[in-house]
């Protein structure tokens, strides 16, 4: 009967909608990332101009690649030179053309002065710089360099041991592996690590919260459908949750949306019994400290974020 009960809460209490549209959120600060680890700006900010175009600061992106940037003025013009072993760059502020390699180049973008930082469009980056470099519009990030993604497997990702961790393992069947095997460590991350490879499994790349319906969902970009959640309480037992096919949303890059409903039917269910006086309609993702995360190779410990939305 518990069966068949949990079976009807999962597909019908998850969301009690079917094919709801989910509410679009506002749009986030734009990232750079170099070899996929993001840069860290102590003042202006990457942003997306009114047309569109994607502008970067030239001077911390070329210093980190290990280019010199000179600046000089003749008047009232004001120029921006790049020098790196293998490529030079000529700018002069308000132009949309670059002097880059000899050859002049034209970007349909204005080469501009902001926050007293030189804010260049994102393709003069890569021809000017050598390097690849991609916009992610999903994620509102700069890809530049290679894609060799961390993983939790690296030893800057210490272990911590099941027991110093016990204040969240009240449901200890959250923190089984795929062969029912439980795990004998856990990985603590954030989200400033992301992305971020599992061990040798999926590549999590953000956490957002959102709407749908009037519903409050997670939404996890990955490069893996369907792999279930829980959501970690001190002191409580664990509230897991799996994807909604209906609202996964594939991003037609080899990344997706899962989402999670933050209210779930299931909360009735804990550690396998019935409490049938628990209102689940009251759990707000801000009373989680983590959220462990599943992914069906990691084997020899698991791995839980630190939940971003804690107090919002």
């Amino acid at each position: 009967m518990k069966k068949v009960l949990l079976s009807i809460m999962t597909g019908v209490l998850a969301f009690g909608i079917t094919g709801a549209a989910v509410l679009a959120a506002p749009a986030k600060q734009v990232e750079v990332l170099l070899n996929t680890v993001k840069m860290k700006f102590p003042d202006a900010k990457p942003f997306q101009d009114g047309q569109g175009s994607v502008m970067v600061p030239i001077r911390f992106v070329s210093e980190a690649l290990g280019a010199k940037v000179t600046y000089s003025k003749v008047g009232k013009v004001s120029k921006v030179g790049i020098v790196s072993k293998d490529h030079k760059v000529d700018m002069t502020i308000g132009q949309t053309t670059a002097l880059v390699n000899g050859q002049k180049k034209d970007y349909g973008t204005q080469i501009i002065l902001k926050q007293n930082r030189t804010f260049v469009p994102l393709r003069l980056v890569g021809e000017g710089l050598g390097q690849k470099v991609e916009w992610d519009k999903i994620g509102r990030w700069v890809w530049i360099g290679n894609k060799d993604f961390r993983s939790t497997d690296d030893k800057e990702f210490k272990l911590t041991k099941l027991n110093d961790f016990k204040a969240y393992t009240q449901t200890k069947t959250q923190f089984n592996n795929s062969k029912g095997e439980n795990f004998s460590a856990i990985k603590l991350i954030k989200q400033s690590d992301l992305p971020l490879k599992l061990g040798d499994g999926q590549i999590l790349y953000g956490l957002d919260v959102n709407k749908s319906k009037g519903q409050a969902v997670l939404e996890i970009r990955s490069s893996e459908r369907g792999n279930p959640i829980a959501f970690l309480v001190k002191n409580g037992f664990a509230r897991g949750r799996q994807s909604s096919d209906i609202l996964f949303e594939n991003n037609g890059d080899k990344t997706g949306i899962n989402r999670y409903p933050v209210q779930s039917g299931v909360d009735v269910f804990q550690n396998g019994d019935f409490v049938e006086s628990y209102d689940y309609t009251k759990f707000q993702i801000k009373e989680a400290d983590y959220i462990l995360l599943k992914d069906d190779k990691l084997r020899e410990y698991a791995v839980a974020i630190e939940n971003p939305f804690k107090g919002n």
